[in-house]
């Protein structure tokens, strides 16, 4: 088994306020945690109205899987759908 964990901070430049924020990273989690079935939560700078850190975990069998759907997660965060920059990702993998 292996334990998946990836940190993403982001920026939203055309952001101006909490509640802006607050949108943007609710939808981000809602649609990332439908598409990957993964968990997600913002887990640092809440207060911050143009920084948001994501925590992000997952568990499969297969290491190079669990890569892939990170990859993919940041593939589709990127995108250009939402207003974000990824400034900084860590990707760590554990064998358990």
């Amino acid at each position: 088994m292996n334990v998946g964990v990836c940190r993403l901070r982001l920026r939203l430049a055309e952001n101006l306020s909490l509640k802006g924020k607050r949108q943007v990273i609710k939808s981000i989690i809602a649609l990332v945690k439908n598409k990957f079935n993964v968990s997600i939560a913002e887990v640092e700078d809440q207060d911050l109205w143009q920084l948001a850190t994501l925590g992000i975990s997952f568990i499969s069998n297969d290491s190079k899987y669990t890569d892939e759907v990170f990859s993919r997660i940041i593939d589709f965060i990127s995108s250009g759908r939402f207003e974000v920059e990824i400034i900084n990702r860590e990707v760590e993998i554990i064998p358990f």
